[in-house]
């Protein structure tokens, strides 16, 4: 079975990169004889999107199943179109994650565990951009971390895109970018009180 592996480097011994959209490597590996290819992931500096269009590039590449620590609601309506099978909640090594499902202790999963645009601008530095920040994971995930994305970069995918696909994606950008706001000012009125 070939299986998609959101990894942080290009080897078997990385860590599972928890964002599937905006992971830093795809591994595509044979589970039989866990042989792989690594591929960097040209979407993840997409402003929107980039859950899609890695979803339709692992199943270009032949996957069967992919194994990630969070996938979106977008990603996954389109991996469940392509006929991809989802483990998420992964995390270690990507060569461990492969072991557990091939040894029947984690099971495929039909819904999104995160909502859309997560991992949109989180960062790679302190805290990774997922709740890890200054509070160190005690609250409730609203850490920012080192952020990236400094806006809306449509370059990667606009050539593609309708003017009426073009639109919506800017509109759930938009969206996006509002309630992380949202979450941003609610932080603020926490630490300031």
């Amino acid at each position: 079975m070939k299986i998609a592996v959101s990894a942080g480097q290009n080897h078997l011994d990385s860590t599972v990169d928890p964002r599937f959209g905006r992971c830093a490597f795809f591994l595509i590996v044979d589970s039989e004889n866990m042989t792989f290819q690594a591929f960097p992931n040209e979407n993840s500096a997409l402003g929107g999107g980039a859950g899609i269009q890695s979803a339709q590039f692992i199943a270009s590449k032949g996957a069967q199943l992919l194994i990630t620590g969070n996938c979106g609601p977008n990603a996954m309506r389109t991996l469940s179109a392509a006929g991809i099978k989802v483990v998420i909640g992964q995390a270690g090594t990507a060569r461990e994650a492969v072991e557990r499902f091939k040894r029947g202790e984690v099971r495929p999963e039909s819904e999104a565990n995160v909502s859309a645009h997560y991992g949109s601008s989180g960062g790679g530095g302190i805290g990774g951009g997922f709740g890890m920040g200054r509070g160190g994971g005690r609250g409730r995930g609203a850490g920012m971390g080192r952020r990236m994305a400094g806006g809306f970069q449509s370059a990667g995918n606009a050539a593609s895109l309708s003017g009426k696909e073009e639109l919506n994606l800017l509109k759930d950008y938009a969206e996006g970018m509002k309630e992380e706001m949202a979450q941003l000012q609610q932080r603020i009125r926490e630490l300031e009180s």
